[in-house]
């Protein structure tokens, strides 16, 4: 007797999709290859400190998980960031200079602001003033987000701003992301308005709201609680799926030399994983998610006696431009950003490096860390504990061309009745957008009959 459903993949999509199919009384069997389950959402504790090895929250704007985190019980254990308290630095020319206020991400809507701050020069000050005054020009084709940045602000804040931003959040590069894909709220201003900062500040704002209003939301302990709590909605069987097939019932996979049969299967780990599994059932579909490109990082989280950290720590950390970069992307200063992750007496930053620093030993990692906190923050204090986290290829980077991409999948997948995708690699990166595709994953199983290749 075949499964309803299987789930390869135990990473957020994976783990939403069961839940959601437990909810509708369905027990999916779930591969997962690593050891533990949750993907690139790891949390631990050292001497008090909460470490966060993947992602540290999720935005607020987007509802999906805050649902999720809901249902399961968890909302008493729901904090919000320090918005209060919030100042990004940015590295230039080896100092901290605070990004202004009044930025939408790389959009200026504060004009004394911008005047004042050393981050650009007059030119483009100059010029980010008067693209207030730009006219619309009707829709453009995707092109990359530098393109996109050079045409409205120029190279400085592309190297100064754009870039750095986009790097903390995607681990990419701006001349091969697709501003309809990365930025897509940003195309559609400038088809309206022409201008993107006229466009911002002529949106509606928010209804306020009695709930949290932090631009981040996270758990009390660490976001690993919503791993633990969604850990029992499945059947987990840790290994490798080695080929997957059409049959009979469905699909059947090959999982560490034994096959499973199933209705219906979520692929739910990185598209180029999916690939490998699809080439003979649809070519075009495993060439199309094989093209998805994906970005590694590492995580280094270093805890200090305070009584021993020499830096007043104003703000919640700053990021570093590829013009100024060695080896260090960023670094949050964590006690500042989120209640409840240090103890009094400590001291957490969490530094990123990107994919140039998975080689590297440890004892590497975390003295290049310290010397360049030491170059940038001055900080000369010695850490009494590390943790480090290696992402090899974990980030998908949305390139030029990638809507399309994405669109054909998707009419490909309908021609594929009993199979489905969910993941970071397709329409959002972010924890909310893949809660929302194992989510909706799961309604497709709940609400379908049987497949049609499986009726008499």
């Amino acid at each position: 007797m075949p499964h309803k459903a299987l789930i390869v993949g135990g990473g957020i999509s994976g783990l939403s999709a069961a839940y959601y199919l437990s909810k509708a009384e369905v027990r999916p069997i779930l591969v997962e290859k690593a050891p533990e389950l949750g993907g690139v959402i790891r949390t631990s504790v050292q001497q008090g400190c909460v470490l966060e090895s993947g992602p540290d929250g999720f935005m607020a704007a987007k509802p999906w998980a805050m649902d999720l985190i809901r249902e399961l019980g968890l909302a008493d254990q729901i904090i919000g960031s320090n918005d209060h308290t919030r100042v990004t630095y940015i590295v230039r020319h080896g100092k901290l200079v605070p990004l202004p206020d009044g930025f939408m991400m790389m959009v200026p809507t504060k004009f004394m602001p911008l005047l004042r701050t050393s981050l650009f020069g007059w030119g483009t000050k100059v010029r980010m003033g008067l693209e207030f005054f730009r006219r619309p020009n009707g829709r453009h084709a995707d092109r990359s987000v530098y393109d996109f940045l050079m045409d409205h602000y120029g190279q400085e804040s592309i190297d100064y701003l754009a870039e750095p931003l986009l790097a903390g959040v995607y681990g990419g590069d701006p001349k091969r992301m697709s501003v309809n894909s990365v930025l897509s709220r940003f195309a559609e201003i400038e088809t309206k308005y022409g201008s993107l900062t006229r466009g911002v500040l002529a949106a509606p704002k928010a209804p306020t709201t009695s709930g949290p209003k932090s631009f981040l939301w996270t758990l009390k302990k660490g976001l690993g609680q919503l791993i633990e709590k969604l850990r029992p909605n499945a059947d987990v069987v840790h290994g490798t799926v080695e080929a997957l097939d059409r049959n009979p019932s469905g699909f059947r996979a090959r999982v560490n030399g034994e096959w499973i049969e199933a209705e219906h299967v979520v692929l739910a780990a990185p598209a180029t994983e999916c690939a490998k599994l699809l080439g003979s059932l649809n070519p075009e579909l495993a060439d199309l998610l094989s093209g998805i490109p994906y970005t590694s990082s590492v995580t280094i989280s270093l805890g200090y006696r305070k009584d021993t950290f020499d830096h007043p720590l104003k703000g919640h950390g700053f990021l570093v431009p590829k013009l100024e970069r060695e080896y260090l992307m960023g670094c949050t200063w964590v006690g500042n950003k989120f209640d409840y992750r240090v103890p009094g007496d400590m001291v957490l930053l969490r530094c990123f490096m990107g994919g140039n620093g998975l080689a590297l030993t440890d004892d590497e990692l975390v003295a290049i860390a310290r010397t360049e906190l030491r170059r940038i923050m001055g900080v000369q204090a010695q850490p009494v504990f590390h943790s480090i986290a290696r992402w090899p290829d974990a980030m998908a980077q949305y390139a030029v061309g990638h809507e399309k991409r994405v669109e054909r999948i998707e009419a490909i997948m309908q021609t594929i009745p009993g199979l489905h995708l969910a993941g970071n690699a397709y329409r959002g990166i972010g924890i909310p957008d893949c809660v929302k595709m194992g989510r909706d994953a799961a309604a497709s199983i709940t609400s379908s009959r049987t497949p049609s290749h499986l009726q008499a």
